[in-house]
């Protein structure tokens, strides 16, 4: 795809989901990193239904460091993989407590050194808690619209990033993030993707190779 078309594509999404938003409640920076940790290979809903539980007992990094690994996972065990999150969240916040005097780093490279944090949470954290999109987060329906549209051959998220932000100008990385997401939830489903109602089916790869 042509950046003119990929450019267009977003336009066309944007006007399509004006209320597209990050769909992970948090009121500060360090319960987004936190919630994003908890996402990975989990829904956000289930993360929303989760977090307040977890910030009745925890609501600061040194209360994570504190608390008991076990009770930790418990807490957590809703949202699976509650054994590698734990000790991920009691890890970074370590460093958040002892390092950045309980506040959440505000670069990639420093997001990128906690435990738990890959491109997309760093990515997700510098968009939504900060207003400072420094890529796109990759999640599993950025990818698989990317490869069904034609923006991106690759398999791996980092990869993909780097194909859409050779055609996405970094005024549109912020819409990008968003507008993905919901399109993938809504139209552009795994199994049933519903083409007929898709707002961009004209610039779709596989759509038009069907017809």
């Amino acid at each position: 795809m042509k950046k003119d078309e990929a450019v267009e594509v977003i336009k066309i999404l944007n006007n399509t989901y004006k209320d597209a938003k990050c769909s992970l409640n948090f009121n500060t920076p360090f319960e987004l990193l936190i919630a994003v940790i908890l996402s990975a290979q989990c829904t956000d809903e289930r993360v929303n239904k989760t977090m307040p539980s977890i910030l009745k007992k925890c609501s600061t990094p040194e209360q994570f460091v504190k608390i008991d690994i076990k009770e930790l996972e418990e807490l957590i065990h809703p949202c699976g993989f509650y054994k590698n999150k734990a000790k991920n969240i009691k890890n970074a916040c370590k460093i958040i407590h002892e390092k950045y005097n309980d506040k959440v780093p505000e670069t990639m490279e420093e997001l990128m050194e906690l435990p738990g944090v890959g491109r997309k949470t760093a990515n997700v954290v510098m968009l939504e808690a900060f207003g400072n999109p420094q890529g796109i987060a990759v999640d599993t329906h950025c990818k698989r619209i990317s490869n069904r549209l034609g923006l991106s051959k690759e398999s791996e998220p980092e990869k993909i990033e780097q194909d859409l932000l050779k055609l996405i100008p970094k005024e549109y990385y912020k819409d990008v993030n968003h507008v993905l997401i919901w399109h993938g939830r809504n139209v552009c489903e795994a199994r049933n993707p519903k083409c007929e109602e898709c707002s961009v089916k004209k610039y779709c790869k596989t759509h038009n190779k069907k017809v």
